[in-house]
């Protein structure tokens, strides 16, 4: 066969050798001449590529979303919010429409183009400047995932060599799904599943042609283009991406022509008021200290939170509208020419006149709930408004917990030896306090005299708990440690007036050592992340509980609950019942001493809540006379626990081993005699149980009392006698 090759070419032999064989040595050279440049600029450049690694660890920015204990999303934190999704979910109609727009010979070169960028070359040499560009989708995608954005010839080159690279590492349809979660589709979405969702409420495998040539569309210059922002322009780009569909071949011109008479028809967002906003903060807070501001914003994370969505909500819904009415009471209870004006109100500007501009100040409110087993928060509120102040006051603000702090002493008192049923003399005392005296009082300024320690806890009376601090039985040191083994972190001054609660600490803790009462003992450290899931799948942080740990007897504690159940069903606490919460419940209000902070703490076996009412400032509350915890913290709490516990079956406390029941007298403590009038169970320890009985002669007592009651009933039926 060679041979007759060469016979038939012999005659024009000479001729091939004259003018081919210089073609063919000329094109050898330019061959090995552009592979010795290819191979110079990739020296040249290699050390400004992506590494293996790096081609082989793309991570793009991905969305960190919080959800409630139930899998409600409640918050994301993103600097480019980005939901991955796989080529499988994108449909055919965005893939055609992105391939007839952006790259028809996707499918066919090896990451560039090269008839492409010599067109481009051409163009931007005889337009003498950058108008044209030829970068494929993987140039494209390089630049985004590794180069800056700057037109310089440098930066092509670069962006060229990374495109081979990329091809020669992932396949065609891996290198389009990248491309379209990575890219940039204006209003903070980036990857066309946020994109989808933002602007037609929906997931992406459930576009159609229509929205996914808008989306394509909206890739050439995302603000020039925002549909939301230009809605004329985003329209004909989208109709230009129909026309170069029809181009390519996969769609009809009757098909286009009836897309492009057709609406935007884009997604109608509703502001949604964000649910849990303090709460959800706190998480942020946490995570960054952690893991750092890259892992929160970056990494996609997917953080369970303790959260309850029901009670968060019903918390917001319950405590905002009460905080409303008590700040117009307080603004109807002022004018301008009132001599408090000045205290309720700070200066905001000047008029034209020069008089000063005042707006009145805020009160705020904070609430906690706590799983009482778990530790778990349930709902967090730490203010009246998060768009107006990121301060959150449930965990932040220290402050007084006047009454509150109450239980505390009393709780030592009943770890060591004293009784519900110990008789303690209501009446004045004077406490030497350095240089000089205090002379603490109640806040009725009245004395009831000898008074057991359970109604002293029941009435609140500040004198019995002064001096039952100030026992050897109690003390204010041991009570400092007590406070802290049932979870105050706070640092606690070990002084007399610790005892009404003069060392500051903030709601949450306050709250969460009240747990220790109904979980009988133990006290949970209070937490609100779950379970932290990485964008792999895999679990960083997981938990179902705090740090458990007994700080009390199991006895102790049903006795001081006991005891906080008399306050509700019988003491401050008594507005709980006035407003239909029939529930076995115990309790605690709170108020300092210059009306500055109002509480009520409470608790079902089940679940505690804590509410705080105050200014920031530490103004009165109350502008005439001032007000209680029971006046304003309680009404919160008690519809709050209305509302949350319809879901919870009804429990009551159960008693532990190692007490007893016994009647007592009212009056002496002691178990009664046969005159005793007043006479109702009080608990003892086993062993502790008083054998004498009350030495009381009531008759003596009740007599003149209840001759007194007669002679006031005859007066007033006389009274009614004569109006009548």
């Amino acid at each position: 066969m060679f041979r007759t090759f060469r016979l038939y070419f012999a005659p024009y032999w000479e001729s091939i050798k004259h003018y081919l064989l210089p073609v063919a040595v000329c094109f050898v050279a330019i061959v090995l001449a552009g592979v010795l440049v290819a191979v110079l600029v990739y020296n040249a450049y290699s050390d400004d590529l992506p590494s293996f690694k790096q081609l082989h660890n793309i991570q793009p920015r991905l969305v960190t979303k919080i959800y409630t204990e139930n899998g409600t999303l409640v918050k994301e934190f993103y600097r480019e919010r980005r939901i991955l999704i796989s080529y499988k979910d994108t449909p055919l109609s965005l893939r055609n429409a992105l391939l007839a727009t952006e790259d028809r010979k996707f499918y066919h070169h090896w990451g560039v183009d090269i008839t492409a960028v010599a067109r481009a070359l051409f163009v931007n040499m005889y337009k003498g400047g950058k108008v044209q560009g030829g970068s494929t989708l993987t140039q494209q995608l390089a630049r985004t995932l590794f180069l800056s954005p700057e037109k310089i010839y440098t930066r092509k080159i670069k962006e060229m060599l990374t495109a081979i690279k990329l091809e020669r590492n992932y396949s065609k349809d891996e290198i389009m799904a990248m491309y379209l979660n990575q890219h940039n589709f204006g209003n903070g979405c980036y990857g066309i599943e946020a994109a989808a969702q933002f602007y037609f409420g929906k997931d992406t495998k459930d576009l159609n042609v229509n929205e996914a040539a808008l989306l394509v569309g909206v890739l050439k210059a995302p603000s020039r283009y925002d549909p939301i922002r230009h809605p004329d322009r985003a329209r004909g780009r989208r109709n230009v991406v129909l026309s170069s569909m029809v181009d390519y071949g996969v769609l009809s011109p009757i098909e286009a022509d009836s897309l492009k008479k057709e609406p935007l028809d884009l997604y109608q967002h509703q502001e949604n008021p964000s649910v849990g906003a303090y709460f959800t903060e706190m998480v942020r807070q946490q995570i960054e200290e952690d893991y750092g501001e890259e892992a929160l914003y970056d990494s996609g994370y997917t953080v369970y939170t303790t959260m309850n969505y029901d009670m968060q909500q019903t918390a917001e819904n319950v405590l905002y509208p009460i905080l409303d009415s008590l700040q117009n009471q307080m603004e109807s209870e002022l004018t301008p020419d009132d001599p408090l004006y000045d205290d309720y109100t700070i200066p905001t500007g000047i008029t034209e006149e020069g008089d000063t501009i005042r707006e009145f100040k805020k009160i705020q409110g904070a609430l906690v709930c706590i799983d009482n087993n778990t530790g778990g928060i349930l709902a967090m509120v730490g203010g009246r408004d998060f768009r107006e102040s990121k301060f959150n006051r449930a965990v932040q603000a220290q402050r007084q917990p006047g009454s509150a702090f109450k239980p505390f002493v009393f709780t030592v008192a009943m770890d060591n030896g004293l009784t519900p049923s110990f008789i303690m003399n209501d009446s004045p005392i004077v406490v030497p306090v350095a240089d000089t005296v205090w002379r603490p009082h109640n806040i009725d300024f009245a004395f009831r005299g000898p008074i057991t320690l359970r109604d002293g806890l029941r009435a609140s009376r500040n004198l019995i708990a002064i001096k039952l601090i100030l026992r050897p039985e109690v003390t204010p040191q041991q009570t400092v440690f007590y406070a802290h083994q049932m979870g105050i972190k706070s640092p606690l001054n070990p002084v007399p007036s610790l005892a009404i609660g003069t060392s500051e600490v903030n709601l949450l803790e306050l709250t969460s050592a009240y747990t220790t009462f109904p979980d009988k003992g133990i006290h949970t450290d209070p937490f609100y992340i779950k379970k932290i899931v990485n964008r792999f799948g895999g679990v960083v942080f997981e938990t179902d509980r705090g740090d458990r740990e007994e700080v009390l007897s199991a006895q102790t504690a049903y006795i001081m609950t006991n005891m906080l159940e008399t306050v509700i069903d019988k003491g401050t606490g008594y507005g709980v019942r006035r407003r239909g919460f029939l529930r076995p419940a115990g309790g605690k209000t709170g108020t300092t001493d210059s009306w500055t902070d109002n509480w009520f703490l409470g608790f079902v076996p089940q679940i505690t809540t804590g509410v705080w009412i105050g200014f920031d400032d530490k103004t009165k509350i109350g502008v005439k006379k001032g007000a209680t915890g029971s006046q304003t913290a309680l009404p919160v709490w008690a519809e709050f626990m209305k509302a949350v516990l319809d879901t919870f079956p009804v429990e009551d406390f159960a008693m532990p081993p190692g007490l007893v029941k016994v009647e007592v007298c009212s009056q002496s403590g002691l178990p009664p005699n046969d005159k005793c009038p007043k006479v109702y169970e009080e608990i003892f320890r086993e062993g502790q149980v008083p054998t004498q009985r009350c030495p009381l002669d009531h008759r003596k007592e009740y007599m003149p009392n209840r001759q007194r009651d007669i002679k006031k009933k005859q007066e007033r039926e006389s009274t009614r006698r004569i109006r009548f």
